[in-house]
């Protein structure tokens, strides 16, 4: 079974803006009892999306700096981010169908423009050769 994998201040850089597929991260603390209600969704997410999306668990009281550059005030908060970049958030505890909204409907998006982009330089190629 693919378990998320956690960030730390230390391995973001390598983890998530190095990342060649896009990331969701789930922003949480062991305190926090809607933190609690959505870890069985993020470990069912990493497991649906294996190969597809990296997921990935940031404890906020143990990595301040990652939780402060993404403005993270409340928890939990999942963010989804492709080439480093925030695409999409959902803050608070919600039920599976609506991260699998949020994940599919980007993951369309970004197959799509990766399409056009393969097709573009196909024709670049073939008007070059």
């Amino acid at each position: 079974m693919k378990k998320p994998i956690h960030i730390t201040d230390a391995n973001f850089t390598e983890e998530v803006e190095e990342s060649s597929t896009p990331v969701l991260i789930d922003f949480w603390a062991p305190w926090c009892a809607p933190c609690r209600m959505v870890a069985p969704v993020v470990e069912q997410l990493a497991e649906d999306y294996d190969g597809r999306l990296k997921v990935a668990k940031c404890d906020t009281d143990q990595n301040p700096q990652v939780a402060t550059m993404f403005g993270i005030r409340s928890i939990p908060t999942v963010v989804l981010l492709d080439d480093g970049q925030v695409v999409d958030a959902l803050i608070g505890a919600r039920p599976k169908a609506a991260f699998e909204a949020m994940v599919d409907r980007y993951l369309k998006k970004r197959e799509k423009r990766l399409a056009k982009e393969a097709k573009k330089a196909a024709k670049q190629a073939a008007a070059a050769g």
